[in-house]
């Protein structure tokens, strides 16, 4: 409609263009100010953003359905990996025309009212955006997106040249941010603390420095060094947890919205069998007992089940997700304490740092803990587990499978570090459509196809087919 009404007033911009002035003075909504406000602007992006990262149809639609967090219990299709050109369309729409464009503008709005704090901020989580949409699809358009002004149709970039870009972008957010600057408001995550937004903007500089580790070794050791040699910190405790944390109906976390309606989902069987195999303790925080008592109290459902298979498991019988999580106020994390510390450990074990490996990966596996008020005594016991110790000869086991076990909620992060990482070693079941594959990306949505048809071509012939099983750039072994 709007873009109809917009054709309208050109069409008549041409035919009668001693009407201009009266048209101009029409086409002014009353309601909307002139002047958009960068701290409205950026509230408003963070919560849009945040949703559809924290979505059903990102999360537990697909991404946490192929790291096996999650299971459906009835409505099976997705569980067995049944998409369709029109499943992954919410990422991609919500991070170019709302996240990326307002980010855009908000960064505009921090040169203009000179507080490059603005700017800075908006520059770190434009990155992370991109990041999501690359980690998801491969090579998506990046140098030429959010410029409708200048390209209708942009460009898709190579996944390669999309990291490096974010890593340039990251280390200008770094030194736009001035704890000692002008204030900024409207900044739902970390309340303008601009201190901890330079240390978020390091740790996605980490993130993706391993997201390129196993192909550009170098370059990502280079980002590390050029971290330190700059004294800079990364996230420090779990006070600096990067998180939108919800408030109540209708402003709740997307997982409780979604069980106040529907309840086709369960915690996973491969899930809650790990967590009991090794005397988890968050095992009770991520996963509910089961509504009708059984001598287990925690059930998984099996991915992959069919519609029938799910339906004789019963929906009293199997684990809901843990009350902490269907909390409507419960916490959307973007980058916890605990992934940093596994991100200091595996730089430590790649040899890009010249940390301590097994120490940090202990401590990572404490913090996470303690981000859901574990004791630090019950943390320790579990840690000394040797099923949990650390293992210098597969370091990739050991941080893949606790980072894995660490990141349940952040469906598109877990997922893409266990792409990475290649661990746990996860199985699909034998009603899936993939030949025993799980998707290793998200097909383009298919507007592109249409929109955007020479740039989606061109995409395709670099990367590969544009299928669910085609393996991305970082995604080496």
């Amino acid at each position: 409609m709007k873009n109809k009404k917009l054709y309208i007033l050109a069409a008549l911009a041409i035919t009668l263009s001693s009407c201009g002035k009266e048209l101009d003075e029409v086409n002014i909504n009353p309601n909307n100010t002139e002047n958009a406000q960068p701290d409205y602007l950026l509230t408003g992006a963070i919560k849009n953003t945040v949703d559809a990262y924290w979505s059903t149809t990102n999360t537990m639609n697909s991404s946490s359905l192929f790291v096996q967090h999650w299971a459906k219990v009835q409505y099976t299709e997705e569980d067995r990996f049944i998409y369709s050109n029109s499943s992954f369309t919410s990422l991609w729409s919500t991070g170019y025309s709302q996240s990326i464009t307002a980010f855009n503008k908000i960064a505009q709005l921090g040169d203009a009212q000179a507080n490059p704090n603005y700017k800075g901020v908006a520059l770190v989580l434009r990155s992370w955006v991109f990041l999501l949409l690359t980690d998801a699809y491969g090579d998506v358009p990046y140098s030429q997106a959010g410029k409708i002004s200048d390209f209708i149709t942009p460009a898709y970039d190579k996944q390669k040249d999309v990291y490096f870009g974010l890593l340039t972008d990251l280390k200008a957010a770094k030194t736009a941010l001035d704890p000692a600057g002008k204030a900024i408001s409207g900044d739902i995550i970390y309340s303008g603390n601009i201190a901890r937004w330079k240390k978020l903007a390091n740790s996605l500089r980490l993130r993706i420095a391993l997201r390129i580790a196993d192909k550009e070794p170098a370059r990502a050791k280079q980002v590390l060094d050029e971290i330190a040699a700059d004294g800079d910190t990364y996230l420090s405790d779990n006070t600096d947890v990067a998180q939108l944390i919800y408030l109540t109906s209708p402003q709740q976390n997307p997982v409780s919205a979604l069980f106040e309606t529907r309840d086709d989902y369960r915690v996973s069987k491969t899930l809650v069998d790990k967590l009991f195999a090794l005397n988890d303790p968050r095992l009770p925080v991520y996963a509910s007992k089961t509504q009708t008592p059984t001598p287990e109290e925690y059930i998984g459902v099996p991915n992959g089940s069919t519609n029938s298979e799910a339906s004789a498991l019963g929906f009293a019988k199997t684990s809901k997700p843990g009350a902490y999580f269907l909390l409507p106020q419960a916490p959307a994390v973007i980058f916890s304490y605990s992934e940093l510390l596994f991100d200091r450990a595996e730089a430590a074990a790649r040899g890009l740092t010249t940390e301590n490996a097994a120490d940090l990966y202990k401590q990572a596996i404490k913090a996470s803990l303690k981000q859901y008020n574990i004791s630090d005594a019950t943390a320790d016991t579990y840690a000394a587990q040797a099923a949990v110790q650390y293992d210098a000869s597969n370091y990739k086991k050991s941080i893949g499978e606790q980072k894995w076990i660490a990141l349940f909620g952040q469906g598109l992060e877990a997922w893409a570090e266990q792409r990475r990482l290649d661990y746990p070693q996860l199985s699909a079941s034998v009603n899936t459509v993939l030949n025993g594959k799980i998707p290793v990306r998200f097909i383009y949505p298919g507007t592109e196809q249409s929109l955007n048809g020479q740039s989606y071509k061109n995409a395709v012939s670099s990367q590969g087919a544009d299928l669910l099983t085609t393996k991305l750039w970082f995604d080496a072994f």
